[in-house]
């Protein structure tokens, strides 16, 4: 289905393949497939839970899914990669066999290559490329949409990391070298999306608690 321009309106160019094309804004529910998120704090830490939350957001109106097993709150420790695997491989599967577009949230190669595999049709990588030396090849090979985040470290330690001169000019020129590297690694731009989400490096003083994209 085509995106129809309104009166007066340029017509917009098609989304990357896989996603939805509705004329209108989309929606993505979060599952966190987490014991430790800051929003949730590991109530679909369960697979079998995590699926049904899925499909209830679908239910509620969510057009894409976004699945991770790895928390962004400030402090998280990472899991082992075997774990981020065990978490989200099942979910993903699930919820795409069952018609959902599912989105992946990792900063980790090998569990992106494994979730396409089972069914994710968009990565979401909050780290934008920079966690991962394998994560840009790998999206360029794909042909997968891939959505770059502004990032400046591990969870650990990334309130250290949350000192801006100008937050907004700062992630700006941050975000663009994420994009200009993802171009450089052959992701072509109608795939890739930039965005400063929640979980990167910033205090309510830089942010008022809130993201900027």
């Amino acid at each position: 289905m085509s995106t129809a321009a309104r009166p007066g309106q340029a017509a917009s160019a098609p989304p990357p393949r896989g996603l939805p094309r509705p004329d209108r804004t989309l929606v993505m529910g979060i599952v966190n497939v987490t014991p430790d998120s800051f929003s949730d704090g590991g109530r679909w830490f369960d697979a079998e839970r995590a699926v049904a939350h899925g499909l209830a957001l679908l239910d509620e109106g969510a057009d894409i899914l976004d699945v991770g097993g790895e928390s962004t709150r400030p402090g998280a420790a990472r899991p082992a990669v075997e774990e981020e695997l065990r978490r989200v491989l099942p979910v993903v599967h699930e919820l795409a066999a069952a018609g959902a577009t599912v989105s992946v949230d990792t900063m980790r190669a090998e569990v992106a290559a494994r979730a396409m595999e089972a069914g994710a049709a968009l990565v979401n990588d909050v780290s934008g490329g920079l966690a991962d030396p394998a994560m840009l090849p790998l999206m360029a090979r794909a042909g997968t949409p891939y959505v770059v985040m502004h990032w400046r470290g591990h969870s650990a330690g990334m309130q250290a990391n949350a000192v801006y001169d100008d937050v907004v000019t700062d992630v700006v020129g941050e975000l663009r070298a994420r994009v200009d590297a993802a171009l450089r690694a052959g992701i072509p731009r109608t795939v890739s999306s930039s965005t400063r989400g929640w979980g990167s490096p910033s205090t309510p003083s830089t942010t008022g608690g809130c993201s900027a994209v």
